[in-house]
């Protein structure tokens, strides 16, 4: 008797779960398909974000997604805080661990370059077929630590505490400065008080407490005790032939503004 077609369907079926068991499934098109599949789904949220942002602003006025667009940057301000993209915060809170110049390279190139070997290696040094997250100990160990690490860096990151902006500063704390140290009836010193807020000196310096302390400039609080006013102007002028490769050029300032900050810094002498 004539196998009917529904027998032959079911050793067809059978004969492929078998084939699937023993060498798997082809890359097409199962594998195309998924991809394909998931492809269309991020495409369409994007898309679907892209209408709800348009169509929810106007202009200058947020909506659920934010403005199409903000006020125009003013490169020109002195009292901006740059800070990273939220996804780059953990790199930025791992950079004010490691200090400048001799270690800072660990946090730049090292630690992300041997965290990226050991991720590509995985397929080559992990060869087990056991995919089980209970039984594959070590592996959602370094997985959870991984996630822990990065989760805590980037929260420290986003509620790290920068310095006041330059504008600030220079609105509220010279006069407390030139009292501190001493040298109130100086106008030329405290013009350059003045100065040395206004143009960013603190994103990198720290001076009385005020500052950032980044890429290893060092606190200047008391650095009048050791040099004078025509060292600082000359220094200033060219910090490249006194071997800092780090800091740039404040010759633009004019010869005014460069004595101004000259008879600062060399009567920055400590508090008084």
């Amino acid at each position: 008797m004539a196998r009917d077609l529904g027998e032959l369907n079911r050793e067809d079926f059978d004969r492929y779960k078998a084939d699937v068991k023993k060498e798997g499934k082809a890359f097409f098109p199962h594998a195309i398909l998924a991809d394909t599949v998931m492809s269309l789904v991020v495409v369409t949220v994007i898309v679907a974000l892209a209408c709800i942002w348009y169509l929810d602003a106007d202009g200058t006025e947020a909506g659920i997604l934010g403005p199409w667009y903000t006020e125009p940057a003013d490169p020109g301000t002195t009292d901006f805080v740059p800070r990273p993209d939220w996804y780059f915060y953990f790199l930025f809170y791992l950079l004010r661990i490691f200090e400048w110049p001799e270690t800072v390279f660990i946090a730049t190139v090292g630690i992300p370059t041997v965290l990226l070997i050991l991720l590509l290696g995985l397929p080559f040094y992990d060869r087990r077929r056991e995919r089980r997250p209970s039984r594959r100990p070590v592996a959602m160990v370094a997985a959870v630590l991984t996630v822990i690490s990065m989760a805590v860096l980037t929260y420290k990151g986003a509620t790290a505490e920068e310095s006041l902006g330059s504008q600030l500063i220079a609105d509220n704390v010279p006069q407390e400065w030139a009292e501190r140290q001493g040298f109130t009836d100086d106008e030329q010193a405290l013009a350059g008080a003045e100065l040395f807020a206004e143009t960013g000196c603190l994103q990198c310096h720290t001076y009385m407490g005020q500052g950032a302390g980044n890429l290893g400039a060092p606190d200047l609080t008391e650095v009048g005790q050791a040099n004078d006013a025509a060292y600082f102007v000359q220094y200033l002028t060219n910090p490249a032939q006194f071997g800092n490769t780090v800091m740039g050029s404040y010759a633009y300032l004019g010869e005014e503004n460069l004595a101004a900050l000259g008879a600062f810094l060399s009567a920055s002498e400590g508090e008084r």
